[in-house]
């Protein structure tokens, strides 16, 4: 697999029948999130620190 092609990796429990689902992938500088709907958009970059941050939050939430 050639290094430098981002594989963007959405949940095992999403579907392609709506609802909102975001993807993650590896990146040099962390971790990238966009939404699924619109791979072309914009993209948020986050330190492995920061996601797991969020994502204990969201499970507080």
């Amino acid at each position: 697999m050639d290094e430098n092609v981002t594989v963007w990796r959405k949940a095992r429990r999403s579907n392609d029948t709506g609802g909102d689902c975001v993807e993650l992938a590896r990146l040099a500088e962390g971790v990238g999130l966009r939404d699924s709907k619109d791979p072309d958009g914009p993209k948020l970059t986050l330190t492995h620190n920061a996601l797991a941050d969020l994502l204990e939050a969201a499970r507080r939430a």
